[in-house]
């Protein structure tokens, strides 16, 4: 199978679109109508948003350093490096940072709704 290079992505470590923050840095990855992937750099211990839901996609999450709680309904999980987390669409969720170190991780939305198009505004 040929790649298509009109739709390739390869980005190497701390590439992306970067969007510096208080408190964490994102780093846009990719944005597409099938999926969005950002990464959440340098979480300072209780970085996270309050309980929310999203109704039209799946929001997931895939830890590359540190360790991250994540509230998924009822359920609440420290999570380390490797470890994925999916809430669908509907569900309440939300992550902090518990420290004492600071953490990095991915944060996947499937389908993609542009949800980080208002970084640039």
């Amino acid at each position: 199978m040929e790649l298509d290079k009109a739709h390739a992505v390869l980005l190497g470590p701390g590439e992306g679109e970067r969007f510096p923050g208080e408190r964490r840095d994102l780093v846009v990855k990719w944005e597409g109508s099938e999926f969005e992937v950002v990464e959440f750099d340098n979480c300072e211990p209780g970085f996270g948003p309050e309980p929310h839901v999203h109704d039209d996609h799946t929001d997931s999450f895939f830890v590359l350093e540190g360790e991250v709680e994540f509230t998924i309904g009822d359920e609440t999980v420290r999570a380390g490096p490797g470890t994925f987390v999916a809430a669908p669409p509907g569900v309440r969720h939300t992550f902090k940072i518990p420290g004492p170190g600071r953490a990095r991780f991915l944060n996947i939305h499937a389908p993609g709704v542009g949800f980080y198009a208002s970084l640039r505004d």
